[in-house]
């Protein structure tokens, strides 16, 4: 038990060590971040769409 309180403790000391970002930052991150997953997802979305046309003019889907 002694093992896992002064591991807990080396955490909490390090954490208190770490700078973290301001809010501003973290919306400006977040905001990009989705922007890119959304341009990505159309991506792929276009593509698969695409391929999916053109196999089924190959194969004669239905």
């Amino acid at each position: 038990m002694n093992k896992i309180t002064g591991f807990l403790k080396e955490v909490y000391e390090e954490l208190t060590k770490v700078t973290w970002l301001g809010r501003k930052d973290v919306i400006r991150s977040t905001v990009a971040v989705s922007f890119v997953v959304v341009l990505i997802s159309i991506y792929i979305s276009v593509v698969d769409f695409g391929l999916n046309a053109f196999l089924k003019a190959i194969l004669g889907g239905r």
